[in-house]
């Protein structure tokens, strides 16, 4: 078993039963071929640095997981397929962090998330 990295967007227009439900349905995956789940991060709704199927926001999901490579090939199958999934990236890393990531540590100058973000030079 092989420690990923996984993170998807949502459609912006999916109500927060919507996004933990399909949440779950790909936990429900991972878990039911013998992985686990060591972390789940709702990053909430934020906006797309350009414009994906027409939608400029979506739901960021951040999951930890300890899966087999082949739950992985499932998995990207899955979200190939569902329409509500705007992207996906899993990653392979060499050890999980448990700890806040870097999509909830991000906050805009105005400490707003609403706002378009802005460059700051940095």
């Amino acid at each position: 078993m092989n420690f990923y990295e996984i993170v998807f967007i949502i459609k912006h227009d999916a109500s927060a039963a919507h996004v933990e439900s399909v949440t779950n349905s790909y936990i429900s995956i991972i878990t039911n071929d013998g992985g686990d789940i060591s972390k789940t991060e709702f990053c909430g709704l934020r906006y797309l640095a350009y414009p994906i199927k027409k939608s400029r926001r979506g739901h960021y999901i951040l999951l930890n997981a300890i899966c087999k490579p082949e739950t992985v090939k499932e998995l990207e199958r899955k979200f190939k397929l569902d329409e509500d999934i705007l992207r996906s990236l899993i990653v392979r890393v060499e050890k999980l962090d448990n700890n806040a990531s870097a999509l909830m540590k991000r906050t805009y100058k105005d400490n707003s998330p609403q706002t378009t973000p802005q460059y700051d030079g940095e």
